[in-house]
Formats: structure tokens, C-alpha cells, sequence
């Protein structure tokens, strides 16, 4: 058993991180921005089936400041960085999302490495892997790089792959005796544990509302937020995985349309509002001009990408659940939490 810091703890995954890490037996140590989130953090994971009392342990430490991280990662064998910026709503300067991205990693690295951490194990994202590059057949896999420099990325996009470039680089150039895995996820689903939850959970949530007038003609990865935990912990003590990346994906890539399928088909009544019509592309152009967020994703309108996870299932022995579980999983938890329009309404 040992003693972990994960970073970003009142986060969709860095609590479920938390979650499987008490299980496991580890004392866990986590990072928030503000103590005054300590409340908040210790909720989430009682909603998760756990209150781990003494055995967690909160510090405030910002991705920004150096303040904290010493205390932070003093003691600890293991490190699992997973805070990183991921807003619902699109920043006026991609430099907002990129250099706390970029630095953050390092200066958890730096002090990982100074306090005599023995591997890290870095949340960077498919966003690293599959994006401006030419249209290919074939899926993408660990040894493929965004192209930081390609045509419509968004500010998160580069973000990640820039952060994860540079923990690479600083771990060859500076790294001492410290170790680096990375876990590439895909949208991650799942059940949710309180109201701040991932991006990718908002198309769920959305649909569900009756937010989204129809399905944009778009495919994306999914993994459902309790594999990608076990994910980080197969890679933080797996030999094979010192200095790998591991790309997070559940069989082939959905639709939208697929999405609200899966939807229709497993919550009811509960998913009266969702849509499974597709939406013309022009119709989505046209949209894009009044809504930021949507003209974000007009780069990928029919673009069809795929990935593999094959790396990690051989190597780390890894096993996902399906992607519809997953996304039903995280309707149900919307619902029961009262994070929907109707679920609040008679949760009132």
C-alpha cells in the first residue's frame, strides 16, 4: 500500500481515481485549488460508495503557483496528475486553457522529481493523439501526435497535446530518476458524482434536457470514467509501463445519433427529450454563427476517426465496459442526482 497524490480532486476523474485508490488500501492525498472545496471532495466520494475520514488528506496547491506542491507530493511513491483545464464554454484566449495546461504538468513534475516520487502518471487525452492530421483509415493509436500546427484545432486540443509533449521533454532532459506513464482517454462517460463533471458528460445531459434540436454529424471516442481510473492505476505500478502511453477507448467510435439511440433505447420515459434525428451540416454552419461552441466542432463534421486500445488491454491487461453501458450509467446518475430539467423538478 501507498501513499498517492492525485491532482484535480474534485474532478470527474480525479475522483474516481480516489475512489478505486481507497479501495485499493492507498492513503490518498489530493490538490484543490481552495481548502474550502474540502466539503464538496469528501461529498463526492460518499456518493461513490465511500468515507475515507483520515485516509485523505486535501492540499492547496494551483497549477499556476508554485505554493503547495512541495507539501503536496512530500512522501508520496506515486503521483496521478489529473487536473487540467477543461471548460464547457470556449475561452477568448487559447492561452487561458494552454498555459496552465503546459505548466501545471511541469511544475507537478519538478516536484515530483525533487521529492523523490517514483513514477507519475500524466491524464493527457485522445486530444494529443488524433487531430490535425490528414483523414486515415486506420485507427489511431499511442504512436500517433496531434499536429499542434494543423487546420480548426481548438484551444483544448492544443492544450493537451502541448502539455503532454512537454512532460515528455522535461522528463528526458531533466527527469533524474523519476518515471512517466500517460493515459490518452477519449470522451469519458459514466456516472457522475456530484455537479462538477466532465465536458463530454454535458452531451448526455444536454440530449437528455431536450437542449439539442437534433444530432450534428459527428463520431467520437467513449470510455466510461471508472475504466479510465483503473486504467491509471494499472499504469502506475506496472513495470511495462514505465515511460508508455495508453490510449483509453471502448471498442469503435459512436454518433451522435448513435448516442441518442443507445439513449432511447435503455432510459424510458427519462429519455423522452432526446434526439436521434440527424441535423444537416449547413444547418450546424448556420448555427455556428450565433453559438462559439458550436462552430468549435466544425472542423470534425463528418469526419469519421477510430482508435485502439489494443496497447493497453495486452500490456496492462486492461478491460473497458462497453460504451453504451457507460453513457446509460451516466444518464442514470443525471437523473438520480437531479442534474436534469425533469429529474430537479420532481426531486423538488
Amino acid at each position: 500500500m501507498s501513499t498517492v497524490l492525485v491532482t484535480g480532486g474534485s474532478g470527474f476523474i480525479g475522483s474516481h481515481v480516489i475512489l478505486q485508490l481507497l479501495a485499493a488500501g492507498n492513503t490518498v492525498r489530493t490538490t484543490v485549488r481552495d481548502l474550502r472545496r474540502e466539503p464538496e471532495v469528501r461529498a463526492q466520494l460518499k456518493q461513490g460508495g465511500s468515507e475515507p475520514g483520515e485516509g485523505l488528506k486535501l492540499f492547496a496547491a494551483d497549477l499556476m503557483k508554485d505554493a503547495g506542491w512541495k507539501e503536496a507530493v512530500a512522501g508520496c511513491e506515486y503521483v496521478l496528475h489529473v487536473a487540467s483545464p477543461f471548460p464547457a464554454h470556449v475561452p477568448k484566449d487559447e492561452n487561458e486553457l494552454i498555459v496552465p495546461a503546459r505548466e501545471g504538468a511541469l511544475r507537478v513534475l519538478r516536484a515530483s522529481r525533487d521529492a523523490g516520487v517514483k513514477r507519475v502518471v500524466l491524464t493527457s487525452s485522445f486530444a494529443a493523439i488524433g487531430y490535425g492530421q490528414p483523414e486515415q483509415t486506420k485507427p489511431f493509436d499511442e504512436t500517433n501526435w496531434t499536429d499542434v500546427n494543423g487546420e480548426g484545432l481548438t484551444a483544448y486540443v492544443k492544450s493537451k497535446t502541448l502539455a503532454e509533449r512537454a512532460a515528455w521533454e522535461l522528463l528526458a532532459k531533466e527527469g533524474g530518476g523519476l518515471e512517466l506513464s500517460v493515459a490518452n482517454p477519449v470522451g469519458v462517460f459514466g456516472p457522475v458524482l456530484g455537479p462538477d463533471y466532465a465536458t463530454s458528460i454535458l452531451i448526455v445531459q444536454k440530449m437528455m434536457d431536450g437542449a439539442m434540436p437534433g444530432c450534428p454529424r459527428l463520431w467520437f471516442g467513449g470510455v466510461d470514467v471508472r475504466d479510465v481510473a483503473d486504467l491509471h492505476l494499472r499504469a502506475m505500478t506496472h513495470p511495462a509501463a514505465k515511460g508508455e502511453r495508453f490510449l483509453a477507448v471502448a471498442g469503435e467510435f459512436v454518433s451522435i445519433v448513435e448516442i441518442g439511440q443507445m439513449l432511447k433505447r435503455r432510459m424510458g420515459a427519462a429519455a423522452k427529450r432526446v434526439p436521434t434525428r440527424e441535423l444537416p451540416d449547413w444547418l450546424v454552419r448556420l448555427a455556428a454563427l450565433k453559438d462559439p461552441a458550436v462552430k468549435q466542432i466544425l472542423p470534425e463534421l463528418g469526419k469519421r476517426k477510430n482508435a485502439t486500445s489494443e496497447k493497453a488491454q495486452r500490456v496492462l491487461g486492461w478491460r473497458p465496459r462497453s460504451v453504451e453501458d457507460s453513457v446509460v450509467a451516466t444518464a442514470e446518475s443525471l437523473v438520480a442526482l437531479g442534474l436534469l430539467k425533469d429529474s430537479a423538478k420532481s426531486a423538488a
